[in-house]
């Protein structure tokens, strides 16, 4: 198929000029960003690995999230969410690169967790965990699990490409028998990664719900990424009729809806404990709402939930790009500062604490992703032009 493909007025190739502009603008941005880490690293290594998590996970939550959302498109024949599609398929070719960004983490483990301590050995319930929670392991799992969503995430953005010049429909057929295990290793992974990362933090505490709660966050990140994706090319005339108004009615859509998914989840595993009321569950939510570390847990229920939901319900507000726009941001920030408060609790004890690395940390994982984002729109289309339910999506309209 001829890469001239065209709705309207929009072209769907990036001149190289431009595309390289942008490039080099980010490419600016990461090597400041990584200067600054590795100054923190080296002057105040503590410091570094606590914000470096933080940054680490926001990152990652958005990739998971957005390999989660192709594997459902797939999986479903999505036909209005085509034109959006190669954005998703974008940050989810992002995967690789965490599995040079998690090389880091392993290295500051002494930092971070307590279960790798010498004398976490001596503890009578760490040692019944020490044969899952050990250095090794943690490692392992990590690389594992980001590789295997790597290797399903590239052959997906593989196909998708491949289907750009061919049009053929067996690709499709393809991408959907490869999403069926796809989304089924990814809730485990996720699932895995979330307890290791973030849960062992506190190696005596635990919860069931933990791992759908680090996905509903990241798929809800995801979701607010690609509407600020869309509303930025936009506004430098990409995309403008290929993304009307109708898609992005579905994308506040999906946008509310994941927030309430996340909101329900979290609100569930709060119910349960303070239902249950035992001292090994509720330590968790005790150190959190310990000193000023309260406000911020008021902030998320307020701003991560109530606000958002009686704002972005109305239909009006989902189509109106200008209000979109506010709540991804929002909901982005919300989204940090729920990881920020999951994690931070267990250094900063009696209070809020927030170390100058934090926003650098944030700043290097975030235009590394963005670098390897933007590559894959070199010379390349910005929407699957193969995928034969493109001239559907175009057609697309919202009861």
């Amino acid at each position: 198929m001829a890469h001239t493909h065209s709705q309207e007025t929009d072209a769907y190739f990036v001149p190289l000029r431009t595309w390289a502009a942008v490039r080099n603008a980010i490419l600016f941005v990461a090597v400041l960003g990584w200067i600054g880490a590795l100054a923190g690293y080296a002057t105040d290594p503590e410091h570094f690995f606590w914000s470096y998590l933080v940054a680490f996970l926001f990152s990652i939550s958005i990739a998971i999230g957005a390999a989660f959302f192709v594997m459902v498109q797939h999986l479903t024949g999505s036909a209005w969410s085509v034109t959006v599609r190669r954005l998703m398929e974008a940050l989810m070719r992002t995967l690789p690169a965490f599995l040079v960004l998690f090389a880091p983490l392993p290295l500051g483990l002494h930092y971070l967790y307590e279960w790798s301590r010498a004398g976490a050995a001596k503890d009578p319930l760490l040692k019944l965990k020490i044969g899952y929670l050990n250095e090794q392991w943690f490692t392992i799992r990590g690389f594992l699990v980001i590789g295997l969503l790597s290797l399903w995430a590239l052959v997906l953005y593989a196909k998708s490409r491949k289907q750009d010049d061919s049009g053929a429909v067996r690709l499709t057929l393809s991408a959907e028998r490869w999403s069926a295990p796809g989304v089924l290793m990814l809730f485990v992974g996720s699932s895995i990664v979330g307890f290791d990362w973030i849960m062992s933090l506190n190696p005596r505490w635990y919860s069931t719900m933990f791992g759908v709660i680090f996905l509903a966050g990241g798929a809800m990140a995801f979701m607010a990424v690609i509407i600020v994706l869309c509303l930025w090319l936009r506004s430098n005339g990409y995309l403008v009729h290929s993304v009307n108004t109708e898609h992005y009615h579905d994308l506040g859509k999906w946008l509310f809806m994941l927030m309430v998914f996340w909101a329900y989840v979290s609100f569930s595993q709060y119910m349960l404990i303070w239902y249950a009321n035992m001292p090994e569950e509720t330590i968790w939510f005790k150190n959190r709402f310990t000193g000023s570390w309260l406000y911020v847990a008021l902030l998320l229920v307020a701003g991560h939930f109530i606000v958002p939901l009686f704002a972005m319900l109305p239909r009006a507000v989902k189509r109106s790009r200008g209000a979109l726009a506010f709540f991804a941001g929002w909901l982005l920030l919300m989204h940090y500062t729920d990881l920020y408060w999951q994690v931070m609790p267990v250094f900063y004890k009696s209070g809020f604490g927030m170390s100058w690395l934090s926003p650098v940390c944030l700043v290097a994982t975030v235009s590394t992703m963005g670098l390897v984002f933007w590559s894959s729109f070199r010379e390349k289309p910005l929407v699957p032009v193969g995928d034969p339910r493109l001239k559907q999506c175009l057609a697309f309209h919202n009861a």
